[in-house]
């Protein structure tokens, strides 16, 4: 039945999946996508939305290296909003509301488009493993299929278990069976795993909604995209989401199915994402708040179905509903199917190096929520590095990492192998210190040579960020070399309350202004002119104002990102024995044999480890 050898099989078809199926294939290697129903790939389990704060950063650096979620997310899309205009550049992240049952259905048409990619619907309960290397996989009817290298991205399926109230059934999601047998598997190969906990608001049907008694939240007005290729256009016509408020009535009636939850009867032992809590946790942590916001997302273009953000919940059904129908605008609310939450298997990161290659079995790869992360992005942009290094792993080139000044996925990876985590891992615009340099302006400057080089990214990609490159390069320079008299620029300064000027002086200079706005140097004869005769798009007007305004900003963290990436090129000898550094931490020597970095720069990062403890390695190395 399966007589070749597959380069890369990827078992799940979610978020991890599809985008590590998509880049093995890409990269030219003989690829399987094992699922146990092709009929959910790419499935949005949760919420319909992709991007948001530091995910939308993510989205736009799978793009720009040649992965699919981007363009995904901009043909499927039904609202468009850019968060966080009101701060810097660093912090602005874009955000989609997605039509459900379209995205699906576009990555998997895209899929089926990808050359060197086969599909197989099964279940696997099993990896064929000789000596130290992976060699395959066991499907549940027996069926054995060779590879050189296989990435599990299994999601919520391993030994999933569903609560709702004091019911509980195994599943991998409401309606699809849990995966067994890969778990048990790995601890006796020498893995460690956990359990982790996730959950899901109830989806309600619109048609029973007063929208009326709630607060509109439009899209932008000018709404912008996420893929930088041209084969998606920005929408021309939005959906809007609502918002309503919970209510001491509402938390009252909550608690009084507290007794019933699994949260608080000891039924669920695992941890949940602390960022994303349910509506008990919510008011049991927060029993000063008397509401919390409850965002109402549409499902798609044309169903009637509704998601309820922010109302994630394992209450029994009769206390969900009952609790929700005292919430302004769901008097008459219809339940399509209750909110749950969901247990399931994870593995503790710090058992991979930085490819996503486990460090016991040799071509084995892990990617997304089985690493202890929540998020489609997070799992995305998982899966897009795990494809790479598994291709490159075959085709005997070197590995591909980015480092935190690189990339969030740069971050996210590394915080994840060196620190691990204990709980669902969300990214956030904090987690970054270099936020500043990774902009989600300017991810296709920054990764998409890079997915040239492995060959991700087309040509087409590479010239349209050369053409954005050159372009804003060349209006900076505008700038910088033309002047503006007094005359012509003091009325804009006025309207904007900022210093008159007594003599001409370089655009630049005033530009750089705190409260000078593209709008504003606009009205200056010579820039419209410049912005007219040389077509420039509004990617390229905002890469320039960004250069222009935080020039020395960026220039000062770049600064800072150098001097810190002199460690990364310290290497630490593979099977460093950190038992002989007797001056160092007892502490210290644990965590660095656990972890084993590769750098010391990594090994700085790791807690638990002193500054004064990394001294000492640099000393016991000869540095």
């Amino acid at each position: 039945m399966f007589n070749d050898i597959y380069d890369v099989i990827v078992v799940g078809a979610g978020h991890a999946g599809s985008e590590a199926a998509a880049a093995a294939a890409n990269m030219g290697s003989k690829t399987l996508l094992v699922t146990m129903n092709l009929q959910n790939i790419a499935q949005m389990s949760c919420n319909p939305a992709m991007g948001g704060i530091a995910k939308g950063q993510i989205v736009r650096e799978i793009d720009a290296l040649g992965g699919y979620s981007g363009i995904v997310s901009d043909t499927s899309a039904i609202q468009f909003k850019m968060l966080n205009k009101s701060k810097g550049p660093a912090m602005w992240s874009p955000r989609v509301q997605s039509d459900r049952m379209r995205f699906a259905e576009d990555w998997r048409l895209l899929l089926e488009q990808t050359k060197n990619l086969d599909f197989y619907q099964e279940m696997v309960s099993g990896l064929l493993i000789e000596g130290d290397k992976v060699v395959g996989v066991k499907t549940s009817l027996g069926v054995e299929i060779k590879s050189k290298t296989v990435v599990l991205t299994n999601g919520t399926f391993l030994n999933g278990l569903i609560h709702i109230g004091d019911k509980n059934f195994g599943g991998g999601r409401a309606g699809e069976k849990a995966a067994t047998g890969i778990t048990e598997q790995l601890v006796d190969l020498g893995f460690d795993s956990g359990r982790m906990k996730t959950g899901t608001p109830p989806r309600v049907d619109g048609r029973s909604l007063d929208y009326s008694k709630m607060i509109e939240q439009p899209g932008d007005d000018n709404p912008e995209k996420f893929s930088y290729l041209d084969i998606t256009k920005p929408l021309n016509k939005q959906r809007s989401c609502h918002m309503t408020y919970t209510s001491p009535e509402v938390h009252e009636l909550l608690r009084e199915g507290f007794d019933r939850s699994p949260m608080f009867n000891g039924r669920i032992k695992s941890l949940g994402p602390r960022y994303c809590p349910s509506i008990e946790d919510k008011i049991n942590r927060f029993a000063d708040k008397d509401r919390h916001q409850l965002f109402i997302e549409p499902e798609g273009w044309n169903t009637v179905e509704v998601y309820v953000n922010g109302f994630s919940t394992s209450l029994p059904e009769d206390v969900q509903f009952k609790a929700l129908r005292s919430v302004a605008g769901f008097e008459n609310v219809k339940f399509f199917r209750p909110g749950y939450a969901i247990e399931y298997d994870y593995f503790p990161p710090t058992q991979l190096k930085h490819t996503l290659e486990t460090k016991i079995v040799s071509g084995l790869y892990f990617a997304g929520q089985i690493n202890g992360t929540t998020g489609y992005e997070e799992a995305a942009s998982q899966g897009l590095m795990a494809g790479i290094n598994a291709s490159l792993k075959v085709q005997e080139r070197d590995s591909f990492t980015l480092k935190r000044d690189e990339a969030y996925i740069g971050v996210l990876i590394d915080d994840l192998i060196t620190k691990g985590t204990e709980e669902p891992y969300r990214m956030f615009t904090s987690r970054a210190e270099y936020r500043t340099l990774l902009r989600q302006d300017n991810a296709d400057l920054r990764l998409t040579p890079k997915g040239f080089e492995l060959g991700l990214a087309t040509e087409n990609r590479l010239r349209r960020m050369e053409q954005k490159h050159n372009s804003a390069k060349e209006f900076v320079s505008f700038f910088e070399t033309t002047s503006v008299t007094p005359k012509e620029i003091n009325p804009i300064l006025e309207s904007k309350k900022s210093a008159l000027v007594k003599q001409s002086g370089k655009l630049f200079k005033i530009f750089a202004r705190p409260n000078i706005e593209m709008e504003d140097v606009r009205k200056v004869s010579s820039v419209e002119k410049y912005i007219q005769e040389n077509n420039l798009d509004r990617e390229v007007i905002e890469q320039a104002e960004i250069q222009v305004k935080y020039s020395g900003y960026i220039a000062k963290e770049k600064n800072n990102a150098d001097k810190l990436n002199r460690l990364e090129y310290v290497k630490i000898p593979e099977n460093f024995d950190y038992s002989k550094i007797k001056s160092m931490s007892f502490e210290a020597r644990e965590k660095l044999k656990k972890i084993q970095p590769v750098t010391v720069s990594q090994a700085s990062r790791i807690s638990g480890v002193s500054p004064n403890d990394i001294s000492v390695l640099l000393v016991y190395m000869g540095r």
